[in-house]
């Protein structure tokens, strides 16, 4: 997952070498959230993840984002070249992010939370590791060589070490009509609903949390440790919170643990816009707490989809469910830098906490239904 970030780390070396605008930039990210739209419904569409080994799948689209992720580094010049090559990037993870969730799943029934957790957790370390890498101070080729250098690596592991577990449903026929009555069921509607809400703040945060950072200590002097704080607070402590809210998950309600998860973040959306500018200790506390919670439903999430879908396409149901979430980041990612230009980085930030409060509710509801057939508590 290191190639996503990988451009959007580097965007001030970017900005310096192509001439470009901090709108113009958001195109480096943008592009990679729609061309993982773009995969995931086609993946969704053919049934892929559920028809094909999902272990190959997974190897064969981390090797095509390295070589895209290695094309910008070696070709391009501006945006006219690096844009197209961005938006292939994120076609080929989603032949990575989904199917590698319906791997999971694969492998537990009892705990699925957790293991699902971990591997949100995995998600978010690798989407930061881009900024710890440009810690080293490395020119902004090197940072994107070494991204794409990682996912050689997974995709070796995926394909050499990764096997599909005993619960994994077999291959269903194919029915591209699939995706359509993941909304017409009361239980993946609810489920899907809260996810949108939850990728309304997710991405934006992730994408902007630099820019914020440097906003709000610009009149301070001594340099902002923008690429440590970033990857601390998007890999670290969003990794700590997977696992948490997975472990929780399993044993108090994965539904109820989601809606905490998100009333937290929307929380912090609020108290990030009121320490901006304010003492670092606050605004790093803030911060840490907000990296935790922001992502700590992901897994719950997609557990929550894999208990109350057709077994055999979960799949197909897990690429529907991210190919549209990621299609309204696109809208956030712009939407915040305009609003945080014409108002203020406070406004901004605040504006985000609108999706996971709205997402809480659909997750509270998604509790009272299962309920009745989910124990409070499940034993290892």
């Amino acid at each position: 997952m290191a190639t996503w970030f990988s451009a959007s780390a580097v965007v001030p070396s970017l900005q310096d070498e192509w001439g470009i605008s901090s709108g113009q930039a958001t195109w480096l990210t943008a592009a990679v959230q729609l061309g993982f739209v773009a995969g995931a419904l086609t993946s969704a569409t053919l049934n892929l993840p559920d028809r094909i080994p999902a272990y190959g799948l997974v190897a064969g689209s981390a090797v095509a984002a390295a070589a895209f992720t290695t094309a910008v580094a070696a070709f391009a010049d501006g945006l006219g070249v690096a844009v197209p090559l961005r938006f292939a990037t994120g076609f080929a993870l989603a032949g990575v992010y989904p199917p590698g969730l319906k791997l999971m799943a694969s492998w537990f029934h009892r705990g699925r939370g957790l293991a699902l957790g971990a591997l949100i957790g995995a998600l978010a370390l690798g989407s930061a590791l881009p900024h710890l890498i440009s810690v080293a101070d490395l020119p902004w080729r090197g940072v994107l060589l070494a991204a794409a250098g990682s996912a050689v690596a997974a995709a070796v592991v995926a394909g050499l070490a990764v096997r599909l577990g005993p619960y994994a449903a077999p291959a269903p026929p194919f029915q591209p009509k699939y995706a359509i009555t993941l909304f017409r069921e009361r239980g993946p509607r609810l489920a899907n609903l809260g996810y949108f809400g939850h990728m309304w703040e997710l991405y934006a945060m992730w994408t902007w949390l630099p820019a914020y950072l440097v906003a709000s200590y610009a009149e301070r002097p001594g340099p902002v440790p923008v690429g440590a704080v970033s990857f601390a607070v998007i890999g670290v402590a969003g990794a700590a919170g997977c696992l948490i809210a997975g472990w929780l998950g399993d044993r108090a309600g994965r539904a109820k643990l989601a809606a905490l998860a998100m009333i937290t973040s929307a929380t912090c959306c609020l108290l990030a816009a009121v320490v901006f500018g304010g003492p670092p200790v606050a605004v790093y506390a803030v911060l840490a707490v907000w990296g935790a919670s922001v992502i700590a439903d992901s897994g719950l999430f997609s557990t929550c989809v894999s208990q109350v879908v057709d077994q055999r396409y979960v799949g197909t149901a897990l690429t529907t469910q991210t190919a549209i979430g990621f299609l309204l980041t696109v809208v956030t990612i712009q939407l915040t830098p305009l609003l945080a230009d014409a108002v203020s980085w406070p406004v901004a930030v605040a504006a985000l906490g609108l999706g996971p409060a709205a997402g809480s509710v659909a997750m509270l509801r998604l509790h009272r239904l299962l309920a009745p057939s989910t124990p409070a508590a499940e034993p290892r």
